[in-house]
C-alpha cells in the first residue's frame, strides 16, 4: 500500500449525544512573537479545492470530496486543474503550482484545503508566490506530503498554516470538534489533540491512544512540523522554519522502525533535536516490522534529549480521530501533566 495513503473514513454525524474529544479550555497566558494569522473559516467561507501532490483515481471520488466541504457550509471552488492526472502526481508540477498560485492570489478567498497528500508537494516549492500570500493570508489545511507546504509557507511569511483533515475522507465526531476549535469557532487556551475520552471501569482500562512522557518538563514556544518524512527531506533547503526554541511535532505512516530511526538520526546530526525546546510524537501507524528488531517506542525514545520535555501519543497522524494542529501558533507543552495547549487563537 502506498505510503502516506488515506486513512479510513468515518462517518459524518452530528455531535448531538455523541461523547466529545477532550478539548476543554485550560489556563495560559501569551508569550513569543505574534505570528500572521488568516480569516477564522466561518460558515459561507470560500474555499479552493486544490490537489498539490497526488490525486484520487476516479472523479467521482473528488466530486465526494467537494461535497464534503460544501457540507461544512463552505462555498467550494475548484482548481482548474483539478482532475489532472500524470502518473503519482495530480498533473503536471507546473498545473498545480498554478492553482496553489491561484488561491494564493485571490483577495476573496478564505482557505485551501488539500484533497489528499501522496507524494509531490515539495516539487512546487520553488514555483509558489509566497509574497501573494502574504498580502492575502488565507487558510491552508492538509497533513502527510502537504507538510512540505505547510512549513514552508510559514517560514517564508509567518502565515499559521494547518496540519489536518484532507477533503477526501470525512471527519469523524472527534475530527469535527477539533476542526471547529481551531478553525471556525476558535477555542484558547485549547488542550491541543488529547485523546478521547475514555471511561475506565473494572476489567478495562484504556489500552488505545495512551500517552508516555518520554522527557519531563514544561517548554513554550511556536509549534512547526507535521509529517517525519517530508520534515527530513526538507532539512538542509530554505524550506524549513528556523527550529531554534521550537516546539516540534512529527508524525508517520506505513515506516518500519529502522526507517523511524533513520530520518531522526538526520534530524539529530543536522543539529534540529538540539535547537528544539520541546518535541511532540503523534501516531505513528502501521509501522510493524517484519523482522521484529527495535520497537517505535525504542526508537522515538532514544532520540529524545533530557532537558527536552517530550510527549508522545497525541491525535496527529493518520488517524481518524484526528486534531488540527496550527504550525506557527504559540504553545506550551508540559510533557508532566501530558497536554499540549495552545495558548491563543491561531485564526482571526
Amino acid at each position: 500500500m502506498e505510503r502516506r495513503d488515506l486513512f479510513r473514513a468515518a462517518a459524518l454525524l452530528p455531535l448531538a449525544g455523541l461523547a466529545a474529544p477532550s478539548l476543554a479550555a485550560v489556563g495560559g497566558s501569551r508569550k513569543g512573537p505574534t505570528a500572521l494569522r488568516p480569516r477564522h473559516l466561518a460558515p459561507g467561507a470560500r474555499v479552493a479545492l486544490l490537489a498539490p501532490a497526488s490525486n484520487l483515481e476516479e472523479d467521482v471520488a473528488i466530486e465526494a470530496s467537494a461535497e464534503f466541504l460544501r457540507s461544512l457550509g463552505y462555498e467550494v471552488t475548484l482548481g482548474a486543474h483539478l482532475f489532472r492526472r500524470n502518473q503519482y502526481l495530480a498533473g503536471m508540477d507546473e498545473e498545480r503550482a498554478a492553482d496553489l498560485n491561484a488561491a494564493f492570489r485571490d483577495p476573496d478567498l478564505d482557505g485551501v484545503v488539500c484533497l489528499r497528500g501522496g507524494y509531490g508537494a515539495a516539487r512546487l516549492l520553488p514555483l509558489l508566490d509566497f509574497d501573494a500570500l502574504r498580502r492575502a493570508p488565507k487558510v491552508i489545511l492538509g497533513y502527510s506530503d502537504i507538510t512540505a507546504i505547510l512549513n514552508a509557507v510559514y517560514a517564508k511569511t509567518g502565515l499559521t498554516t494547518f496540519h489536518g483533515p484532507i477533503a477526501a475522507t470525512n471527519l469523524s465526531p472527534y475530527g469535527l470538534e477539533a476542526f471547529d476549535a481551531v478553525l471556525t469557532t476558535p477555542v484558547t487556551p485549547l488542550d491541543l489533540a488529547a485523546p478521547p475520552p475514555f471511561e475506565a471501569s473494572r476489567g478495562q482500562v484504556r489500552r488505545e491512544n495512551r500517552l508516555q512522557t518520554f522527557q519531563p518538563g514544561v517548554a513554550e514556544g511556536v509549534l512547526v512540523g507535521g509529517n517525519l518524512s517530508l520534515i527530513a527531506s526538507l532539512v538542509g533547503t530554505p524550506y524549513l522554519p528556523d527550529f531554534r526554541d521550537k516546539i516540534l511535532f512529527l508524525e508517520d505512516v506505513y515506516e518500519a522502525p529502522y526507517s523511524i530511526d533513520r530520518m531522526l538520526t538526520q534530524l539529530w546530526l543536522a543539529g534540529v533535536l538540539d535547537e528544539i525546546a520541546g518535541l511532540v510524537f503523534g501516531k505513528f501507524t502501521d509501522a510493524e516490522d517484519s523482522n521484529n528488531t527495535f520497537s517505535v517506542e525504542t526508537v522515538l525514545r532514544e532520540r529524545t534529549k533530557p532537558g527536552t520535555p517530550c510527549l508522545r501519543g497525541l491525535m496527529i497522524g493518520h488517524i481518524d480521530d484526528q486534531a488540527v494542529v496550527p504550525v506557527g501558533a504559540w504553545v506550551r507543552l508540559d510533557a508532566t501533566a501530558q497536554r499540549l495547549t495552545l495558548l491563543e487563537a491561531a485564526v482571526a
